[in-house]
């Protein structure tokens, strides 16, 4: 089971990332000003749109690199990762991040940074060999 401490922590991990509340004041990790994971529980419309499938624990949304990506992810794993119609046709899905494994979630992260990331940045962090 992850924790927000251990999305902080992967996040720390990455170079020239910050952490800034989202527009609702919640948390949201960036990469020179552009957001690639984020605290992103249930709103009103999300709720009724999942009905009793609906989780109730804390949901991490992550940028995805494509929607290819974000379906296969959706597929091979629907007890982890789920979408709402709020982000149909957006290449990110949302996590129940206390049924993610930290070696899933390390991956998702990483990814969702590289996704985001100036590519001269996550060549240099690539060429460093810290993936």
């Amino acid at each position: 089971m992850a924790s927000w401490e251990d999305v902080r922590r992967i996040v720390a991990s990455l170079p020239e990332t910050t952490e800034r509340g989202s527009y609702d004041g919640l948390p949201a990790w960036r990469v020179r000003d552009k957001p690639f994971v984020w605290e992103r529980p249930l709103r009103r419309a999300d709720l009724a749109a999942l009905g009793d499938d609906a989780p109730d624990g804390p949901i991490l949304g992550a940028r995805v690199p494509d929607l290819g990506a974000k379906e296969a992810l959706l597929a091979d794993a629907p007890d982890v990762y789920f979408t709402t119609p709020h982000f149909d046709g957006y290449p990110a899905v949302l996590v129940r991040l206390d049924r993610i494994a930290l070696p899933e979630l390390t991956e998702l992260v990483v990814e969702a940074w590289y996704d985001r990331a100036p590519k001269r940045l996550a060549a240099a962090h690539r060429a460093q060999g810290t993936e």
